[in-house]
């Protein structure tokens, strides 16, 4: 996967929005508001590229477990995020996979007028 596939993948889901509120690099794409992934354009440009994803955090340690490239997040809450390097062992359905979660688990956290909200769009 590609940046530009990144960011179209992130940028199709209902309420989703792109911001720059870091610095001009990093990438972050919120669902109605709250952050669910980010990306550093740098990175992609220095071929080391990766993308921050919440998650569950059980299943974040059986993912940490399993694949090389899915580390704890860089600059997150460790419990919550994972880092995940783009083309290391994680395989385009797996990272689509983790995107999908990753704005779920966001949703879910929403309050219920936010959601209904999120739901009319």
């Amino acid at each position: 996967m590609n940046v530009e596939q990144l960011r179209n993948y992130c940028i199709q889901k209902k309420g989703v929005t792109e911001h720059f509120p870091f610095d001009e690099v990093t990438l972050v794409f919120k669902v109605m508001g709250k952050m669910f992934a980010l990306t550093g354009l740098d990175k992609w440009e220095a071929g080391i590229p990766s993308v921050n994803l919440k998650c569950n955090p059980e299943w974040s340690l059986e993912l940490r477990g399993t694949y090389d490239g899915i580390n704890p997040g860089f600059h997150m809450n460790k419990k919550h995020w994972n880092t995940v390097t783009i083309n290391e062992d994680v395989d385009d359905a797996m990272l689509r996979e983790l995107i999908d979660h990753s704005y779920e688990t966001v949703v879910k956290g929403l309050p219920k007028k936010t959601q209904a909200s999120l739901n009319e769009l």
